[in-house]
């Protein structure tokens, strides 16, 4: 049963916690292994794994519930004191109240002199962690069946194991964390590493999770091929291979081809957004990109960059030019504003018949003026999402994936929710992206993806294939970034050169 790097060797489906529970027991009678076989595999599966990261390890600790991931925690514990490290098992809660298969995995851990604590007679602290020289924290405390709110004493518990400077892995997730929607309710196990079993879970590559689950390790129990034949995917991942077809250039092909975009926004004193998404577009293959900006920008946004073409600055004259009529695709939004000027191009692009990306202040004036469509790309961040849908921030991050779908369902089109794990959804599928980091977290990011997008559906027959396509790229590319230079100080403007290269190269 080999463990493998998630992101390294993807699946390309990921299950919301509730389909798991649901259908495991189902999915393992079929091949012939009962429900507490399947709990030895996956301690078996998380100790040879703790084996191959740790193989100096002597001195363990592992925190369990009384649920089956508890039980999955005993059959670590008993393995590991089989192959002679030192056991010590923090249990919290009472044997009376195990029962089913996590009962019978403590009845045989109960067979070894393992050292049993319990957290009704001692509290975990700081002191007893540093006191007694743990190599590694197993965390088997809540499954992926958690929800809600943690009580206490447990989330002192929690909170200890993240101010220790102990490893911790989790298995199956982090406590805490919701492996549905990636949310954390009141507090999570920070995990240097998570091993999830049989297949990925949604919640644990969206939202909080960045922070929560660490290097991500998948092991299929041997049931993930039969579980994803049998099981409608709630979600797919894309990263790696499974991504779109990156454009290829016809050799014959001219800029006429390709055709041209029209980039509208940049209100007064806000010049820097639409000369970003303007840019990023020539750097992703646009061959033509007319800007329309606040007369006061104009020369701010052209500078530098003499490749980009000065569109007129308002709504009447811009409807009766030929960068109007002959726009492909039209972008906007960055740095539009909530103005007068803003509301009469707003109106302007929702009701022509071109295909349209909508970022930013495009998206504040859509949440005030709701319109419908199955042609545009809506690019929101969590506070923009809130105000399409009239909810809070909390109310967004406490599940992305009802927030991505009910956005789709309400606004048409494609959607593309940002953060950690950025959601793309129309209304037939919803992809999980994996690729990006946290130094993208700066100004001018979101107008840069823009800019990607818009430039795609200019070159791929499919507005859905350049979205996913460009959400990857965006986020590759500040990868590339990172790795060189680093995440601190990452400016949205250093994505250009690697977008231009990934778009060239032939392997990502």
């Amino acid at each position: 049963m080999p463990v493998c790097k998630l992101l390294d060797s993807l699946p390309q489906s990921a299950y919301s916690a509730t389909q798991v529970l649901e259908h495991e027991g189902e999915i393992a009678e079929k091949v012939g292994i009962s429900l507490y076989r399947l709990m030895e595999k996956a301690g078996s599966s998380f100790f040879n794994h703790v084996r191959k990261m740790m193989p100096g390890l002597t001195n363990l600790l592992v925190v369990c519930g009384k649920g089956n991931n508890g039980g999955d925690g005993f059959v670590i514990a008993r393995l590991a004191y089989e192959a002679g490290i030192k056991v010590t098992v923090y249990f919290c809660s009472e044997a009376d109240e195990l029962k089913g298969d996590a009962l019978k995995a403590f009845e045989k851990l109960q067979k070894t002199n393992i050292s049993v604590l319990y957290q009704s007679e001692m509290q975990l602290t700081p002191h007893f962690l540093s006191d007694n020289n743990f190599d590694l924290v197993v965390d088997a405390l809540f499954g992926i069946g958690y929800q809600g709110d943690m009580a206490e004493p447990l989330a002192t518990a929690v909170n200890v194991l993240n101010h220790v400077d102990i490893p911790v892995f989790s298995v199956d997730v982090p406590s805490g964390l919701e492996a549905s929607t990636g949310h954390v309710p009141t507090t999570a196990v920070i995990a240097d590493q998570t091993v999830t079993f049989i297949v990925a879970k949604q919640g644990l590559l969206s939202g909080q999770a960045a922070k929560h689950v660490g290097e991500l390790f998948l092991s299929s129990l041997s049931l993930n091929d039969d579980f994803q034949y049998s099981i409608l995917e709630s979600a797919a991942i894309q990263g790696g291979e499974f991504i779109p077809k990156k454009p290829q250039r016809n050799e014959a092909s001219h800029k006429g081809h390709i055709g041209l975009l029209l980039a509208i926004g940049s209100n007064q004193g806000l010049p820097g957004a639409i000369r970003l998404a303007s840019e990023s577009a020539l750097r992703s293959g646009a061959a033509l990109v007319a800007v329309s900006c606040h007369q006061d920008n104009q020369q701010l946004v052209l500078n530098g960059r003499p490749e980009l073409m000065l569109a007129p600055d308002s709504a009447d004259k811009l409807l009766d030019s030929p960068f109007f009529e002959k726009a492909k695709v039209l972008l906007i939004g960055p740095g539009l504003g909530q103005s007068p000027w803003s509301k009469a191009l707003f109106d302007l692009v929702i009701n022509s018949n071109k295909q349209l990306v909508l970022d930013a202040d495009a998206l504040q004036l859509l949440a005030q003026h709701p319109h419908k469509r199955d042609d545009w790309v809506l690019t929101p961040h969590p506070g923009e999402a809130a105000r399409l849908l009239g909810c809070t921030v909390q109310e967004i991050e406490s599940d992305r994936f009802a927030a991505i779908n009910r956005i789709v369902e309400q606004y048409g089109g494609i959607c593309v929710l940002k953060g950690a794990g950025s959601l793309i959804a129309d209304a037939n599928n919803l992809w999980i992206n994996t690729s990006g980091n946290s130094g993208m977290a700066t100004g001018g990011m979101g107008d840069v993806l823009s800019g990607i997008i818009a430039a795609l559906m200019m070159q791929l027959d499919h507005a859905i294939d350049a979205t996913r396509l460009a959400v990857f790229l965006h986020g590759k590319a500040a990868d590339k970034v990172a790795k060189e230079k680093g995440k601190i100080g990452m400016l949205a403007s250093d994505l250009y050169p690697y977008i231009q290269q990934l778009l060239n190269e032939n392997e990502m």
